[in-house]
């Protein structure tokens, strides 16, 4: 039942949990008008008692970045690829640059292509 101010890489000794909990997520505002990201879990299939919410955490937008990058240093395969900014091979010393979706559009605003 917190909001979290920072991710940190932790040091402690950690081993996998043995036991599967189901999340569901959630968007509120807060009272600065700002969204987060609220997550609940709820206890194992174990639990003797019945079913409520265990955790709670809520992120805000910076979080949510920061958390993206501990995501992507975790699951490299699941950061964005990036782009050839030059999708038709060429750079940007390749004369007018006719085939560039920029030149185009700039060249249309200029009136240029007429």
């Amino acid at each position: 039942m917190a909001r979290i101010r920072s991710f940190d890489k932790g040091t402690q000794s950690i081993r996998p949990h043995d036991s599967l909990v189901d999340c569901f997520h959630n968007t509120i505002i807060d009272s600065n008008g700002d969204t987060l990201l609220h997550l609940s879990t709820f206890g194992s299939d174990y639990r003797k008692s019945a079913p409520k919410s265990s955790q709670s955490l809520q992120i805000d937008v910076t979080m949510a970045a920061q958390l993206l990058e501990v995501i992507y240093e975790a699951f490299p395969s699941l950061a964005p690829k990036s782009t050839d900014p030059f999708p038709n091979g060429g750079g940007s010393d390749s004369g007018t640059g006719g085939d560039s979706p920029i030149y185009s559009q700039l060249a249309k605003q200029l009136g240029a292509d007429e």
